[in-house]
């Protein structure tokens, strides 16, 4: 087994000839002005595409340069990886690209789509634990029996300098940057990138965003040392990491203003307003990013603000859940639960009710047998599409008193 052919440093140096390798393979990814959201956030918002990416993600950056650097005799050994889904692929793609083999582990909880988009470039797809640190230490063992190269998503210098050609790409596009945020699974992205950054100008601030069901890096910033999470929770799947590693750590302490968090909730939100927005299509680890922004929203005024959309990857099933979720938040989506008189007529006077407030009933549930309800009553449960909280408001007002009685959802 290989585990880096490389030097262990992360530099500049090592970034620019990474660049200069990539640039052969990989065009660089837009960066768009949007103004809606510049006007939202009082700043110039401008969003560095990686979901443009060949395969959806800015994976593929380090993953290709890893690979490039391998000897003949590795090459011809072929190289393994675990990963979610996104490095799966960057890794499958530069394999391809560049002559090897690939075998990747990937979690049972990995989504159809990463899976198949895996496997439709040529690598093999292993299943093995219920998330990414136990698909790392299957990975670690088959790569002793295999003496196969691994290619790790982050902690790797040739992979942290694969991805701070973005950094790069970055300054070339928007040389005057203030501002930059970017999300933090293990890290490898925003190490590259906040070294590349650093180089360049100390002045410019980089932040790291994470989910708070996966938060190992800004819980290691907090006690001031790596640390473990016991488990991660959240559908952001690509940054569901549980360790903070030390040489990420070291690298992120010394380069980042700082690492915001995000819930789910709030995720879902930002994954719904950028897809209405900015009309793109995101996954959860890269919409984290806009999450937060609120948080340092007044740091951001007047400023060039580059938010990085890491990857675009997602599901179509969960998408449509989080859609759904997202506009639960945005209080677009009410869900009432309903007691009216169980007598004919009431329904209809129930949704009579409902018309003349300008809402739409996307589904009800009229169930005359719930236990709960009292002989001569009914339950009815009622989800209504909104103009937003205000609107939701003087809905839940204005039935109250026409019912037996109401419960928001």
């Amino acid at each position: 087994m290989s585990r880096s052919s490389t030097s262990p440093k992360l530099s500049i140096e090592s970034i620019w000839e990474a660049k200069k390798m990539l640039s052969h393979l990989l065009a660089p990814t837009p960066m768009l002005y949007n103004g809606w959201l510049s006007q939202a956030l009082g700043c110039e918002l401008y969003l560095k595409l990686e979901n443009m990416q060949p395969v959806g993600s800015f994976k593929i950056r380090g993953a290709t340069y890893k690979i490039s650097k391998l000897s003949a005799k590795e090459r011809k050994s072929g190289v393994i990886a675990a990963s979610a889904g996104n490095h799966a692929q960057g890794v499958a793609w530069g394999a391809k690209k560049l002559g090897t083999n690939a075998w990747i582990v990937m979690p049972k909880t990995a989504s159809l789509l990463k899976i198949k988009n895996t496997e439709a470039l040529g690598a093999k797809v292993i299943l093995e634990g219920d998330n990414y640190d136990e698909a790392s230490e299957h990975c670690l063992k088959l790569a002793r029996k295999s003496k196969r190269t691994i290619v790790h998503p982050f902690e790797d210098s040739d992979v942290m300098a694969g991805q701070g050609t973005l950094g790069l790409e970055i300054l070339d596009q928007l040389p005057d940057v203030d501002v930059v945020i970017g999300s933090i699974g293990g890290g490898g992205l925003m190490a590259g990138v906040s070294t590349a950054l650093k180089a360049h100008s100390k002045a410019i601030r980089v932040y790291g965003s994470q989910a708070t069901g996966a938060s190992a890096m800004s819980d290691a910033f907090h006690a001031l040392h790596p640390i473990k999470l016991k488990t991660t929770n959240t559908f952001a799947d690509g940054i569901a990491v549980r360790t903070a590693r030390p040489l990420l750590y070291k690298i992120l302490k010394r380069n980042l203003t700082g690492i915001l968090l995000a819930d789910d909730e709030m995720i879902a939100e930002a994954l719904l307003t950028l897809m209405e927005r900015a009309k793109i299509v995101t996954e959860g680890a890269a919409a984290v990013s806009y999450a937060v922004l609120p948080q340092i929203k007044e740091k951001l005024a007047g400023k060039k603000v580059v938010l990085i959309v890491c990857g675009g990857n997602i599901d179509v099933n969960l998408m449509g859940k989080i859609i759904d979720r997202g506009l639960g938040k945005l209080g677009r989506r009410l869900r009432l639960s309903v007691r009216i008189s169980d007598v004919p007529g009431s329904l209809a006077r129930l949704t009579t009710q409902i018309a003349t407030t300008g809402a739409s009933i996307i589904q009800a549930i009229h169930d005359r047998n719930e236990p709960t309800a009292p002989l001569n009553s009914t339950e009815v449960n009622i989800t209504l599409e909104t103009q937003g909280p205000e609107h939701a408001r003087a809905i839940v007002k204005e039935l109250k008193p026409e019912v037996e009685a109401l419960k928001v959802l």
